[in-house]
């Protein structure tokens, strides 16, 4: 545990609107933070949600921008920018999960634009102050003040229609911020009970959701589950888990949330002697063995298991361990090139994490 008598703790301001039927306060999130003119962010995927949200707000929004991708490619943001200059929008709405989200982030790095969110997936990356964004097949991160969302609506009955695998992958996704949290280099008491609890959360919601996709009460335990998982990566610092699957997806394009849920497992395992005790009320919500216990866990809600069914070729594995282990986040486990080179072996066959 994070020491309770010596630490430092920042948290980050954010307005958090959580609750059913919540969707219906938009017009009003938006009057409060002086926004009259949102344009409204989505996915290919969300696109009819998105235009639907749009009409519905009438002249509050000038348009909608449905191109959001995986790990906010730069130069996507740079068209929305335009777009956004063009209808001479004065703030965003990012309807979605983490890909819409990055966008928001990006457009408001660069114009200091306010932000709302209506998070539909559990990503988690709307509570934090850190972008990361893709140029020439390479993935960086920045943190700035600009870059946190003002004001984030949870409704869990905009999440019943997420499907089952988003569900899961992205549920994953988000306690992998909170599996790290705990053992962070900045760790602090605070940020560790949130982390539990909500690993804990998400633990009890998924099986639920995979059992019934409509299960309203599982709907909202994983969205609070993923809030606090999300309000933990933006205040203490990630380790190796997150430097690994920024490594495969700005460098081979794997999907973001699948190559969270796969990794997890392994990065866990990987760090468990070296941050036991930081680990330990974790691994006890998983039986005792954290590797082992999320391995199976994920296993048995049908996440992915193997990088090779996202696409990631063994020829890769080499590359992919040169590029983790250049520039490391600090770790609480040295991290060594073979070592690393074992862990993405075992990720990529699907075997079961050392």
């Amino acid at each position: 545990m994070a020491d309770a008598s010596n630490f430092i703790c920042t948290f980050n301001p954010a307005r958090i609107v959580f609750g059913v039927g919540k969707r219906a306060t938009i017009a009003e999130e938006l009057e409060a933070l002086g926004v009259s003119r949102a344009l409204v962010l989505s996915t290919q995927f969300q696109k009819q949600d998105a235009e639907a949200l749009a009409a519905e707000l009438g002249e509050k929004a000038v348009g909608v921008f449905p191109d959001a991708a995986m790990h906010t490619p730069v130069h996507v943001t740079e068209t929305a920018m335009t777009i956004y200059n063009d209808l001479g929008a004065d703030g965003v709405i990012a309807l979605g999960g983490g890909s819409t989200i990055g966008l928001g982030k990006a457009i408001a790095y660069r114009n200091d634009c306010p932000q709302l969110v209506i998070a539909t997936t559990y990503a988690g990356s709307e509570v934090t102050p850190i972008l990361g964004q893709t140029e020439n097949g390479v993935k960086t991160t920045v943190r700035a003040a600009s870059i946190l969302p003002e004001t984030v609506i949870y409704d869990p009955e905009l999440t019943l229609g997420l499907p089952v695998g988003m569900s899961v992958t992205s549920g994953l996704n988000a306690m992998a911020h909170a599996v790290e949290g705990v053992y962070a280099q900045d760790r602090n008491p605070v940020a560790t009970m949130m982390a539990v609890d909500g690993v804990r959360a998400l633990r009890d919601a998924l099986p639920q959701i995979v059992a019934d996709p409509k299960d309203a009460a599982a709907r909202s335990e994983a969205l609070y589950g993923a809030w606090l998982c999300g309000t933990v990566l933006g205040s203490v610092g990630m380790a190796l888990h997150h430097k690994l699957c920024h490594t495969l997806g700005g460098s081979f394009d794997l999907p973001h949330a699948e190559t969270h849920s796969i990794m997890l497992p392994h990065t866990a395992a990987f760090n468990a002697s070296a941050a036991a005790e930081a680990m330990q009320p974790l691994a006890d919500l998983f039986g005792g063995d954290i590797g082992k216990g999320l391995w199976e866990f994920a296993k048995g809600l049908g996440a992915p298991m193997a990088l090779k069914d996202l696409g990631l070729k063994e020829t890769d594995l080499d590359k992919a361990a040169d590029l983790a282990v250049k520039n490391p986040y600090w770790n609480p486990r040295p991290v060594e090139r073979d070592a690393i080179r074992a862990l993405l072996g075992r990720a990529w066959e699907g075997a079961a994490p050392e």
